[in-house]
C-alpha cells in the first residue's frame, strides 16, 4: 500500500476520532467521512512504517448506511469540529456506549462490568454555550471562524447549528462591525494585526458575554463594544483580552491584562439539577461544561447515586466553578472543593454564598495536596481532565476511605485505567453511565460510581 493508490474499503467501526475504519491489502485503514456499515472508495494519503495501518481520503460512498444523514452545517468536513453529523444521532448514542464499554473491557478487573445506556442530550443541536472563534481574512473576507483539521487554514462558521441560539446570530453582528472599523485580524506569521479570536458565552437566559482576545488593546475598543451592545441587546458584556504569546493557547498563561470595555465582566449561568437551580457566575475564559442540559442531567445522578447523608463530608476534586459542590451542599454537613486555578475557586466561593451554601468551601490547591489536607471525607467526587487522575490523587483517595466515590470522566481510556487502580485499592465500581455532553463530536463522558468493599469497610 502507497500514498496515492486508490483502494474500496467496508467500515466495520469507528476510530476514537471518529473516522471509519476497515480493511485492505492487510492494513487496517482509517477513512474521515465513512461510516461503520459503508463500502467506500478512498484514496490513501499516509501508510505507517512501524505498523499496518494506514489513512486514507474519502471518494466516493458505493454503499451507504442505513444510518448516513445530512449535514446540518454548512462548514461540515471543512472545520472538522462535528465529524459524527452524518451519523444518525441513535446511532452515535450506541457507539458512543460502545467505546466506553471496550475501554472498560480492555482492564481484565473490570471485565464484566455492565455500561448503561449512553444519555443522549436533550438538544443535539444549538446545544453548545460557547464559540471560540478565529479571526481571520479568508478570501478577501473579514470572517470569524474556526482552524482546518491540521492547518492553520480558517474555515468561516457563520451559520453553525451546534452553537446555542443567538450566538450564531451575535458572531455576524459582531464580525459586521470590527470588519466596517477596519480592525485587523492578527497574523501568527508575521505578528501582525490586533484580533486573534472572539470568545461568546450564553446564558440559560440567553444573555451573552463577549470576550475580544487582542495582540494589543483596540484604541477604539469601548466603541466597538458599545456598537455590539446596541445592535444585539443580549449581550450585557464585552470584556478586551490581551494575549501576546506566540503560542496556540487563546487566552494568556497565568493571567493577563484584561479591562471590561462595556457592561458587565461576567455572567450567571446556571443548572438545574432534579428541579433544582445552582448559579454560576462565569467570566469568558472560565471552564463550564459547553452542554449545560446534559451537565445538569450527570450531576443530578452523582446525587442520587452518592446519596450524601447529614452530616457527611464531601470532598470534590477537581471542583471548577463548583457546579458538583453545590449540588451536593444541600444535603451534606460539609463540601470542600479543590482546584489548582485560583480564579476558578474564587469563581466558586462567589458561587457558594449566591446559592446560599454556607456549608461549601474552596481551596487552590493541586488535587492530591487538597486531598492530602482532609482528614477525612465520607465520599469524594473526581472530575479530572482528561489525562485522568494521577497516582497520588487515588492514593490519597485511598487513604480517605470514603465510603462511595463518584468518578465523572471526559475519556473512556483513563477512566477504566483509574478504575482498575482504586479496583486494587478496595474499591468496586457500581455502575458506569455514559453521557454525550457533545453530540455530533467523537466526545463522550461517563459517570462511574463506586463503593468501598465489605473486606474493605471500617
Amino acid at each position: 500500500m502507497r500514498p496515492g493508490q486508490p483502494i474500496t474499503v467496508t467500515c466495520t467501526d469507528l476510530d476514537d476520532e471518529g473516522a471509519g475504519v476497515g480493511e485492505s491489502a492487510g492494513h487496517a485503514v482509517h477513512v474521515a467521512g465513512a461510516l461503520p456499515g459503508e463500502r467506500v472508495t478512498a484514496a490513501v494519503e499516509h501508510v505507517s512504517r512501524r505498523s499496518p495501518v494506514a489513512w486514507a481520503r474519502l471518494a466516493h460512498v458505493e454503499a451507504p448506511s442505513p444510518a448516513r444523514r445530512p449535514a446540518a452545517c454548512r462548514a461540515f468536513g471543512a472545520c472538522g469540529g462535528c465529524v459524527l453529523q452524518e451519523l444518525d444521532y441513535p446511532a452515535q448514542l450506541d457507539w458512543k456506549r460502545a467505546r466506553v464499554a471496550r475501554a472498560i473491557a480492555a482492564q481484565p478487573v473490570l471485565r464484566g462490568l455492565g455500561v448503561g445506556v449512553c444519555v443522549a442530550s436533550p438538544r443535539p443541536l444549538g446545544y453548545r454555550n460557547k464559540s471560540k472563534l478565529v479571526a481571520a481574512r479568508a478570501s478577501g473576507r473579514f470572517v470569524l471562524g474556526a482552524f482546518a483539521p491540521r492547518s492553520h487554514d480558517v474555515v468561516d462558521l457563520a451559520g453553525c447549528r451546534i452553537a446555542e441560539p443567538p450566538l450564531d446570530d451575535v458572531a455576524e453582528a459582531l464580525r459586521a462591525i470590527l470588519d466596517d472599523a477596519g480592525v485587523r485580524p492578527y497574523d501568527e506569521r508575521t505578528l501582525t494585526g490586533d484580533l486573534r479570536h472572539v470568545i461568546l458565552r450564553v446564558n440559560a437566559d440567553g444573555q451573552v458575554l463577549a470576550a475580544l482576545v487582542v495582540a494589543r488593546p483596540l484604541a477604539d475598543g469601548p466603541a466597538l463594544a458599545a456598537r455590539l451592545r446596541a445592535a444585539r441587546p443580549e449581550v450585557i458584556g464585552v470584556v478586551e483580552h490581551v494575549n501576546q504569546t506566540r503560542g496556540n493557547a487563546i487566552f494568556a498563561e497565568g493571567g493577563s491584562a484584561e479591562r471590561v470595555l462595556s457592561g458587565a465582566g461576567e455572567l450567571v449561568d446556571r443548572v438545574d439539577v432534579d428541579g433544582r437551580r445552582v448559579r454560576l457566575p462565569l467570566s469568558a475564559s472560565a471552564f463550564f461544561q459547553a452542554n449545560r442540559d446534559v451537565a445538569g442531567l450527570a450531576y443530578a445522578a452523582i446525587a442520587r447515586a452518592l446519596a450524601v447523608r447529614p452530616g457527611e463530608r464531601v470532598a470534590d476534586a477537581y471542583s471548577g466553578v463548583g457546579g458538583i459542590a453545590l449540588a451536593l451542599a444541600p444535603g451534606a454537613g460539609e463540601v470542600v472543593g479543590i482546584e489548582s486555578h485560583a480564579a476558578a475557586t474564587a469563581r466558586a466561593t462567589t458561587a457558594a454564598a449566591r446559592n446560599g451554601a454556607a456549608n461549601a468551601r474552596f481551596v487552590t490547591a493541586d488535587a492530591a495536596a487538597g486531598l492530602a489536607a482532609l482528614d477525612r471525607a465520607d465520599v469524594v467526587v473526581l472530575n479530572p481532565p482528561r489525562k485522568g487522575c494521577d497516582a497520588a490523587v487515588l492514593a490519597e483517595v485511598a487513604r480517605l476511605a470514603p465510603r462511595a466515590v463518584a468518578y465523572l470522566s471526559c475519556d473512556p481510556d483513563t477512566l477504566a485505567r483509574d478504575l482498575a487502580a482504586l479496583a486494587a485499592r478496595g474499591y468496586r465500581t457500581r455502575a458506569v453511565t455514559p453521557f454525550d455532553m457533545l453530540p455530533h463530536t467523537p466526545h463522550v463522558e461517563a459517570l462511574a460510581i463506586l463503593e468501598r468493599a465489605p473486606a474493605h469497610t471500617a
